[in-house]
């Protein structure tokens, strides 16, 4: 039977609830996913002083293949993105700016050393998110940024972010579509702090400065992002999600949630619909945490079909800035972006194929046998054969046929490298 054969049979099933596939499907094509670029190049970047990576992050991993050059990099993204149905974006860092050979400080960083990847995402139809890189640096090398007590290491850092909006203005002006620019910092403690609170203001304070230089959210949107712990700062994070949240509310600006970066019984699709009700929009960053922040590659897994279902029944696709945030250098790193990506919109699709309008009439009724019994049947409805419908008509392979492309692409550029 044809993949359409299969999909005209599947919508039968759905639209016995009141489910309009074909219009789902048209929804589903409007919802961009911003895709990190850290994944080609292991987090590496293109600083012509390059450092090693640092900041309590950890890349495992020497599969053959990794992006070196920008060229490649947007090389390989072009790859992943031909096997992935819908428009999406790019999210970069800052240390993938193209600086002709010279040291460029990352607080004298400017658009024209992002002019490349600005001129790519026209050429492609792509949205450009970004981020300043507060880690991998000399002056980050004891663990603190933003809320180092040195006030010279601060300012360097408050200039960085300074710049990174400036950059992230003007790809939104060029491109069209606001920049989301996410700051994260690594700032910690490996063991018990005695002061929790100074750290804390010298943060505040320090993003104060940032936010000081007002940009038009029609160009730039500015979000903030916590952390549990990382490798050196167990102990204490300055950054937590309680603060972040807070200083988000109180100055108008976007939390973003990381699926990795909350306690291994603490799951990001719970804090959704709360916070929801107090901004208007929020940031994701949809990684997959085992025993630890790790960043594994998305899969479709509970609760990332729980993230996709909370955005979806809560009428949330303008309100939820969707990107991803994983580095796995043990697999072909272009066949990941695909794997997380094409998972990260399933999720979406599954959920926009539940009757959630119903469902949630069978709670406020308080019936919860009925409510149990569809929220499971409904897990084995025909909706693979939607997902396939969706990518043949979005002209990219069906099932796991993106995976011969990825092969002829690994001979072919990849092992050359």
């Amino acid at each position: 039977m044809s993949v359409n054969e299969n999909y005209q049979r599947a919508k039968k099933d759905y639209e016995k609830w009141g489910i309009d596939v074909d219009q789902v499907l048209e929804k589903l094509k409007s919802v961009p996913i911003s895709i990190h670029c850290w994944q080609g190049d292991d987090i590496g970047g293109f600083e012509t002083n390059q450092q090693e990576l640092s900041g309590g992050i950890d890349v495992t991993g020497n599969y053959p293949g990794k992006a070196t050059t920008p060229k490649e990099l947007r090389g390989d993204l072009e790859k992943a993105l031909s096997l992935i149905p819908g428009k999406h974006r790019v999210n970069l860092h800052a240390i993938y700016g193209e600086t002709a050979g010279k040291v460029v400080e990352r607080d004298q960083l400017e658009p024209k050393h992002f002019q490349n990847w600005v001129n790519w995402a026209k050429e492609h139809g792509l949205g450009l998110d970004f981020n300043p890189t507060l880690f991998s640096h000399p002056k980050a090398d004891d663990g603190l940024t933003l809320s180092h007590p040195d006030k010279e290491v601060r300012d360097f850092w408050i200039r960085h972010c300074i710049a990174s909006r400036k950059i992230a203005a003007y790809f939104g002006a060029e491109l069209g579509t606001p920049a989301l620019t996410n700051i994260w910092i690594p700032d910690g403690y490996k063991d018990i702090p005695s002061d929790r609170l100074t750290p804390r203001k010298r943060l505040k304070d320090s993003l104060d400065e940032i936010f000081k230089v007002e940009i038009d959210e029609k160009y730039n949107i500015d979000a903030v992002e916590s952390k549990l712990f990382g490798i050196g700062s167990e102990a204490y994070v300055v950054g937590s999600h309680e603060f972040y949240m807070g200083y988000a509310l109180k100055n108008n600006k976007l939390c973003l949630l990381d699926t990795g970066h909350y306690h291994p019984t603490e799951v990001v699709s719970n804090k959704i619909s709360a916070m929801l009700l107090y901004s208007d929009k929020l940031a994701l960053h949809v990684s997959r945490p085992v025993r630890w922040d790790s960043d594994h590659v998305v899969i479709l897994d509970d609760e990332l079909r729980e993230i996709g279902l909370e955005i979806v029944r809560n009428d949330a696709l303008d309100k939820v800035m969707i990107g991803l945030d994983f580095f796995d250098a043990s697999i072909n790193r272009v066949a990941a972006w695909t794997i997380g990506t094409r998972n990260m919109i399933k999720a979406l699709l599954y959920a926009m194929l539940v009757p959630n309008d119903y469902l949630k009439q069978l709670q406020e009724e308080g019936n919860f046998t009925e409510r149990l019994a569809l929220m499971e049947e409904f897990k084995t409805y025909p909706f693979g054969a939607i997902w396939d419908y969706y990518c043949e008509q979005t002209g990219v392979p069906v099932r796991e046929a993106w995976l011969e492309d990825i092969q002829s692409y690994e001979k072919e550029v990849l092992s050359k490298r």
